[in-house]
């Protein structure tokens, strides 16, 4: 791997650590602090997509008539992980996107949906995020991460969306679920099961190929241009501090909500 993806991978490692050890997962002691961790997780699991389909259209061809456009070993990369992420086996063996088996866990362990349901409801009725962001109550910390995620697709810079998606999503997923899985089992009843199965499965599809393959896609990006990398390298820690902050919201509700139960 280049040398510059080394200086991001040691620039970012601080973060990187602080965010696989946050305090928000010892902090989930009982299914209903899980409820409130995934109500703020989910935001993410959505806006991936909406990541990846871009990096699709940006180094794929997806228009007709069609033509070999990019890397073909890139091509590869995104398509193999829409199928993953768009179509895969949910734990009874039957067809749907990771955002679909995630919604089904938050129903299985009893979490509300309605708002990030109502989030989506809204943004496709209007397109405009904001106010899908007012009208759902998106908690502030979701709504700056899901924001900062589309100001990088926005930007229509394909090696700042490889970077942040490489470091900021699939090179920092093995890790940081890694976390919440080792206790999982132990901590929670079986009616989690769908939640544990979607854990393994991004451990499982991204702690090896995807990531990186992801590292050479960002190393191809931005080949020799170094004005590139140090633009790589600022979001990425902007993209990391996002998720921090992310995890700290989830935390803050987390211990707010044992303070009032115990008043």
């Amino acid at each position: 791997m280049t040398e510059q993806i080394e200086k991001i991978r040691k620039v970012i490692e601080p973060l990187r650590q602080e965010i696989i050890n946050h305090k928000v997962y010892s902090a989930i002691k009982d299914i209903d602090d899980l409820k409130v961790f995934m109500q703020y997780h989910v935001y993410a699991v959505w806006d991936f997509m909406s990541l990846l389909k871009t990096l699709q259209k940006n180094l794929t061809c997806t228009t007709v008539p069609w033509f070999p456009k990019g890397s073909a070993n890139t091509r590869h990369l995104i398509n193999e992980i829409v199928v993953g992420e768009e179509s895969d086996l949910d734990l009874n063996g039957i067809r749907k996107s990771h955002f679909e088996m995630y919604l089904d866990a938050m129903h299985q362990c009893g979490a509300d949906t309605y708002q990030i349901e109502y989030f989506l409801d809204v943004l496709k009725k209007t397109e405009n995020l904001n106010l899908a962001f007012t009208a759902s109550k998106t908690p502030k910390e979701a709504s700056d991460f899901v924001n900062f995620t589309f100001e990088i697709i926005d930007s229509n810079k394909d090696y700042l969306q490889s970077a942040i998606f490489t470091f900021g999503r699939e090179d920092l997923i093995p890790g940081m679920f890694i976390s919440m899985v080792n206790d999982i089992h132990r901590n929670f009843p079986n009616n989690i099961a769908i939640f544990k199965y979607y854990l393994e499965r991004h451990i499982e599809v991204d702690g090896d190929q995807h990531s990186h393959l992801a590292l050479q896609m960002t190393s191809n990006l931005c080949g020799t241009n170094q004005l590139f990398w140090e633009e790589a390298e600022k979001i990425t820690i902007n993209s990391l501090q996002k998720r921090i902050n992310l995890w700290d919201g989830a935390h803050r509700k987390i211990m707010n909500r044992k303070t009032t139960a115990n008043i």
